[in-house]
C-alpha cells in the first residue's frame, strides 16, 4: 500500500486472504518515495513464491502500475478514496499503457475485498482448493441473504376521501 493511512481499507483484503489461508506479506511501500525499496520487495516477493501482486495507493495512484511494470505476475490495483473521492486514483490505477496490464478493482473497501477474492480466485487456476473455498464462501453469503426477513408490513387502513 501507499501509505500507512490506507490501512484502515485495506486491512479488510488480508483478513480475506487469512480466512482463505494465503500466505501474504502487507507493506508500507511508494511508488514515488521509494521506488528502489519496491523494487527490491518485488524481487524478494517473487524469490519467495508470490503468484499475484495486490498495490493500493490514493491520489496519482501509480504503486500497481509500477509493480506491474517490473514483475511479469498477475497485479490487482485497488484505487483508494482521495481528494477527488477516488476519482484520481481510479483513473491513475486503470489507465495503464498497453503491455502492462493492471487488473484494477472497485474504489475502497469493496476493491479491496474483491481484490482478495480474484487473488484467491487466480490462485485457484492452479490450485484448485482455493475454488472449493471459494465455493464455499459464496454459498455462505447466498445463505445469508435468503435467510434475511423484512419487518412485517402494517396493514393499509385504505385511502380517506
Amino acid at each position: 500500500m501507499g501509505s500507512k493511512s490506507d490501512w484502515d481499507v485495506l486491512s479488510a483484503c488480508s483478513e480475506m486472504l487469512t480466512d482463505f489461508e494465503v500466505p501474504h506479506d502487507c507493506r508500507v511501500l511508494s511508488a514515488h518515495r521509494t521506488p528502489e525499496a519496491l523494487v527490491e520487495f518485488i524481487k524478494d516477493a517473487e524469490a519467495r513464491g508470490c503468484k499475484v501482486f495486490i498495490g493500493a495507493a490514493g491520489g496519482a495512484a501509480h504503486l500497481a502500475g509500477v509493480i506491474a511494470s517490473k514483475t511479469l505476475k498477475p497485479v490487482l490495483g485497488i484505487p483508494m478514496t482521495s481528494a477527488l473521492d477516488g476519482l484520481d486514483s481510479l483513473l491513475s490505477t486503470v489507465q495503464m499503457p498497453g503491455g502492462i496490464p493492471v487488473g484494477t478493482l472497485g474504489i475502497g473497501k469493496a476493491g479491496a475485498q474483491n481484490a482478495a477474492l480474484l487473488a484467491v480466485s487466480i490462485l485457484g487456476t492452479t490450485e484448485p482448493e482455493y475454488l472449493d473455498q471459494i465455493k464455499a464462501y459464496r454459498q455462505k453469503r447466498a445463505d445469508t441473504i435468503l435467510a434475511e426477513e423484512l419487518p412485517p408490513v402494517r396493514k393499509s387502513a385504505g385511502f380517506k376521501k
